[in-house]
Order: structure tokens, then C-alpha cells, then sequence
């Protein structure tokens, strides 16, 4: 039953995944004003919103759980009683896949790579919460490692990211959810790292619609996303991807991104993540500079991740 198997690249069958065959969470997540934020990125007081989907209750909240409600859904359908996935050490798509399994009722493998830390910090911490089993990948490669362990265990595997383009499907329809909230969004800006969740979005808003900050999760960004875009059925023509603030690589904290962090906490109360969301901020930024954003209003997506800044090692004790 182990699924997601290498083989001969097909395009999916996306029929029947309108709506998500598990519900894990409430629909809709918020849209909720950032006026102080706007103005001190230089927009008008009224033009930017945050779409919540930090508040997605289960394991801590986050993106992830849009897709999880179709993976896990696979994984019963087949019968699995555990499920393997993989990430970085402070993943939140493997924190909320253990969530999700318990929940589900599932045992969860989580395949991190590296080496295990002297202490368990931010999503190591809720992963064994979640009474998820964590083996480090050491010198060998994750995703080879975790395929090798969803085999002797007769699981059920999810790639990296929980992306795919069936999983993606979810934030195709969270596109459409927005739309419903505010129907002349002009640009959404996301952060970019196993690609699915922008994928999703261009295919409910067009490319011109949607900014993508590339994180450096994946090695070419444009590539990933346009791959998923065209599984779903749609064209990445005009894929717009901001690979300027990925610094000195995935795991690390930039300048700017501390920068963006600081500035939502201190005007908005907002707290988001070195990894993601706070790139996707530095980004925003960056865009409102340089005229990059279209007319209308611009909606940040908040895609969570606020355990992995309790556990990041280059964020300073004191700010």
C-alpha cells in the first residue's frame, strides 16, 4: 500500500477533488485587515489583508492541514495504519502530518534530516506530542530514507511538503474560498517551498494574480510550481516568483526576513515565522517598493509556522 511511488511521470486524476474527501478544520479561515502594516510598507491604509490560515486548529495551525485532509484521506482508502513523510528538522508539514494522524488514528513516521539535536525545540517537540517515531536521515538523503522506511512498514508515504498535485487541489479551492471573501483581490503573495500551495492558487487566480516568494526548499522554485500548475490542467505562463530573498539558503535567517518580522509584530501584533511567512513579508515589502504589486487589494497568506521560530538556531534570544 505504500503510495506516491518513482516511476514514469503521469499527469494525476484530479476528478472528485472538488471538495476535500476528509475535514480536518472550519471553513473559511479569516481575511482580516493590516492598515498600520500597510502604511509602513507604503499602501494605502485599506489595501492589505492577511489571510489567516495560521488559525487552522489542528497541531498548531498552518497550510499543510488543506492538503492533509486529502493525503490522509488516501491513506485510509488504501487501509494504512501509519503514514512516513519527510522534511527538515523544524517542518511544519511534518508537524501537523503527526497531528493529523492522530486524529486520524494513525501512526506517524517522520523522516528528518540531519542529525537528532541535544534538545527537542519547536515542531521536534509537538511532533513527539503527537506521539509521532522520528529517525534522522543523517549523511543519507531524506526522501530516500523515507521511502525506504514507508516500504518495510507497508505504509503509506507522503512527499515532501505534502505536495503533489492532487494535494494541491486544496489550495485551489482556498483560492476559491478567498475569492468569495474579496472579490477583486489584485495580488496574493505566498511563500514558496514544495510549491504546492502557490500551484493551487494560480489555478484558481490566474498567474498574474498570485506573487510567489521562493524560500529555497526546493532547488529551482519556477520549475516546481509550473510542473504542479500544469498537472492541475492549467498554464504557468507568467509565473511570477521572487527568488531574491531565499539568502544564504532555506535554513537560514536573512536580514530582511528579521526585518519583516519585527515590522508586523510591532504594527499588527502579527507573528510569523523565519522561514515562510517572513520571507513572504520581506517579499511583500520588496514589491510595494518597486511597484510590483497589481491594483486592488493585496492579501498576505498567512501559512503559519510560529513553532519553528521557538526552534530556529539563528534567531536571537533577545530582538
Amino acid at each position: 500500500m505504500v503510495g506516491h511511488q518513482r516511476g514514469r511521470r503521469r499527469r494525476p486524476d484530479l476528478r472528485g477533488l472538488m471538495s476535500p474527501p476528509l475535514s480536518l478544520f472550519t471553513r473559511p479561515t479569516p481575511v482580516e485587515p493590516a492598515p498600520r502594516l500597510a502604511e509602513a510598507i507604503g499602501l494605502d491604509a485599506g489595501r492589505l489583508w492577511i489571510k489567516r490560515d495560521d488559525l487552522i486548529g489542528l497541531g498548531g495551525g498552518g497550510n499543510k492541514v488543506r492538503k492533509l485532509e486529502i493525503t490522509m484521506a488516501g491513506a485510509i482508502a488504501v487501509g494504512a495504519d501509519t503514514v512516513v513523510t519527510t522534511g527538515a528538522p523544524q517542518s511544519n508539514h511534518a508537524r501537523l502530518t503527526a497531528a493529523a494522524a492522530a486524529r486520524c488514528g494513525l501512526r506517524s513516521v517522520l523522516v528528518l534530516e540531519g542529525e537528532a539535536p541535544d534538545r527537542l525545540e519547536g515542531n521536534l517537540l509537538l511532533d513527539r506530542l503527537f506521539d509521532a517515531e522520528i529517525v534522522f536521515s543523517g549523511d543519507r538523503d531524506a526522501a530516500d530514507v523515507a521511502a525506504q522506511e514507508a516500504r518495510a512498514r507497508d505504509a503509506y508515504l507522503i512527499p515532501f511538503g505534502g505536495t503533489d498535485a492532487r494535494s494541491a487541489v486544496a489550495y485551489r479551492d482556498a483560492g476559491l474560498e478567498l475569492l468569495g471573501q474579496l472579490p477583486d483581490v489584485g495580488t496574493v503573495v505566498v511563500a514558496v517551498g514544495s510549491g504546492g500551495t502557490m500551484a493551487g492558487l494560480v489555478t484558481a487566480l490566474g498567474t498574474h494574480r498570485v506573487l510567489g516568494v521562493a524560500t529555497g526548499a526546493v532547488p529551482d522554485a519556477h520549475a516546481t510550481v509550473a510542473g504542479f500548475v500544469t498537472d492541475m490542467g492549467s498554464s504557468p505562463e507568467g509565473l511570477r516568483i521572487d527568488d531574491a530573498r531565499i539568502g544564504d539558503g532555506y535554513r537560514h535567517l536573512t536580514p530582511e526576513t528579521r526585518d519583516a518580522l519585527e515590522l508586523a509584530a510591532r504594527t499588527e501584533g502579527l507573528v510569523l515565522d523565519p522561514t515562510y511567512t517572513g520571507r513572504a513579508m520581506a517579499g511583500l515589502r520588496a514589491a510595494a517598493a518597486t511597484s510590483g504589486l497589481a491594483p486592488g487589494p493585496v492579501v498576505l497568506l498567512h501559512t503559519g509556522g510560529l513553532p519553528g521560530l521557538f526552534g530556529h538556531a539563528e534567531f536571537p534570544d533577545g530582538v
